[in-house]
């Protein structure tokens, strides 16, 4: 019987570039300053590090279409490299890899990485199939503001939220995750903005305007993980182990009959509702106390909030403007900025989240450091669109939570 990987892995190191417009750097050399922050924090050899795991959405903009050149990059010791994609999730599909390979007993230090350089594609958003790479979102129609605006539409029409309240609820979601990254050196945007520039910005997809959309940008970030015995074996005291990890996919059911109201992500329900039972969390109000989720619209991370059971379904744009979320509230969320302002390199936007909480958790973000270390920090991917996804949820904690 499955028991779960709950403690059997701990993060022995991360890092993580600058995420931004790196017009004079390719992949390779931003996955190599990531990479050696990791192996710095992690206090190891190169040559310890038995497999790795790379996440990359867009391959051939980025690195080709294998794992070989990032082998090459990182001068990898003829180790076995595994590419993975699995949409804005793929950071946190090589962390799974990584875990996974850890947790089993094959392996005992491993690395996971993700990059992306979405910049070269010459396009102002994600790839469309007629610019930059060809990105084919699983056949869909539309742009990804457009599919997005319709889940805002559908929430609103089911939960009778007014159409000036919702606007609202979204633009203090995005004011908070800009004044959140003011103080994130590491952050792509790092400039406060008001409710007022929000709701008089212009308009994307009605009710989506500029700043309710996050940017594009360039980016790596790295984690190496091993076992606690072997954490402890190399000098690391305070833990930050692995709780779950649990991933999603859609298999069409969203499209297939009238069960879906377009108001929600089932998948992430999903993700969530097994990840907390693997981390043995009962009540996610009370015990997670950090969160990155996947902001890709200020939409996304409202809804989301009911879909990881923090908030009640239909009340989570009232707990955005009660401040539930901002850096001060019950529950922080986009601690660093989110997507919205650290920025969305697809691969490495899973490891980033990471990257964040485990800072947090060992005390050592900074001026963004929230007052009381969390018991459990959740990062949430999303990849997809509203009506065809994969939701990835990891939960991370000091050893002994």
């Amino acid at each position: 019987m499955a028991s779960g990987i709950k403690d059997k892995v701990a993060i022995l190191g991360m890092g993580c570039t600058k995420f931004g417009e790196h017009w004079d750097r390719d992949a390779d050399s931003l996955a190599v300053e990531a990479y050696r922050e990791a192996l710095t924090d992690a206090g190891i050899e190169p040559s310890m590090i038995e497999a790795a795991w790379f996440g990359v959405g867009q391959d051939q903009v980025s690195v080709g279409a294998s794992a070989v050149p990032m082998a090459i990059a990182l001068r990898l010791a003829n180790i076995p490299v595994t590419k993975v994609e699995n949409y804005c999730a793929s950071g946190t599909e090589a962390l799974r890899g990584a875990i996974y390979a850890v947790a089993s007993g094959a392996i005992d230090i491993a690395l996971a990485i993700g990059a992306e350089k979405l910049k070269d594609t010459g396009y102002g958003g994600l790839p469309a199939r007629t610019r930059g790479t060809t990105w084919d979102m699983m056949g869909a129609s539309g742009s990804a503001p457009g599919n997005f605006a319709q889940l805002a539409a559908a929430y609103a029409v089911k939960h009778g939220v007014g159409k000036a309240d919702l606007k609202r609820a979204m633009a203090h979601v995005s004011v908070k995750s800009h004044d959140n990254a003011t103080r994130n050196p590491k952050a792509h945007l790092r400039k406060a903005i008001n409710i007022e520039k929000v709701l008089n910005a212009p308009m994307i997809a009605e009710p989506l305007g500029l700043f309710d959309c996050c940017g594009v940008s360039d980016g790596a970030a790295c984690a190496i993980v091993t076992t606690p015995d072997i954490a402890r074996g190399l000098g690391k005291s305070d833990l930050v182990t692995v709780k779950a990890l649990s991933l999603a996919v859609s298999n069409g059911w969203e499209l297939q009959g009238a069960g879906w109201d377009g108001s929600y992500f089932h998948t992430t329900r999903i993700a969530a509702s097994r990840a907390y039972k693997e981390a043995d969390i009962s009540d996610p109000r009370t015990q997670v106390g950090l969160m990155e989720v996947h902001d890709c619209f200020s939409v996304t991370e409202l809804v989301t909030m009911e879909d990881l059971h923090i908030s009640d379904e239909g009340k989570g744009w009232r707990d955005v403007l009660d401040g539930r979320f901002d850096a001060d509230g019950r529950n922080p969320c986009q601690i660093d900025g989110g997507l919205k302002c650290f920025g969305h390199p697809i691969g490495a936007s899973g490891l980033r989240m990471l990257y964040e909480n485990y800072l947090q958790l060992l005390g050592r973000a900074g001026e963004r450091q929230v007052a009381d270390p969390p018991e459990f920090a959740l990062t949430h991917n999303l990849g997809g669109m509203p009506n065809q996804n994969v939701a990835a949820i990891s939960l991370v904690g000091l050893l002994g939570a």
